[in-house]
């Protein structure tokens, strides 16, 4: 059986971005999350420890958003690192990282990285 925990449209306000402005007045961004997590116990017991906290999943991801960095790929790989480090119970992580209105010329809702771990 395949089972999935997922987060979806996680808002976050942070000052991710190459350009030195993205750094003084930050951007809006979304994380869209799907965890490969073996819920079976977790169904039977009915008890969080048996599956993953996303309470706990959630405080990860906020604590890697507050760390600034210049690209996204590089904020995506920090989050599904840090969740397959601290939550041996997930066995992979597929993460959608958006920054919403990026400064560009252009007329575009988001730029995004999407990347599947392991």
């Amino acid at each position: 059986m395949k089972s999935e925990i997922i987060l979806k449209n996680i808002h976050f306000f942070a000052y991710h971005g190459v350009l030195p402005q993205e750094a003084v007045v930050g951007n809006e961004f979304v994380v869209n999350l799907i965890l490969e997590v073996d819920i079976t116990t977790a169904m039977q017991t009915d008890d969080v420890a048996d599956t993953v906290n996303y309470a706990e999943v959630y405080e990860v991801m906020k604590a890697e958003m507050q760390q600034r960095s210049n690209l996204l790929e590089h904020v995506a790989g920090r989050i599904a690192n840090r969740l397959l480090d601290n939550f041996p119970a997930i066995n992979s992580v597929d993460i959608l990282l958006e920054k919403l209105n990026p400064p560009m010329a252009a007329d575009l809702h988001s730029a995004a990285v999407h990347l599947v771990l392991p």
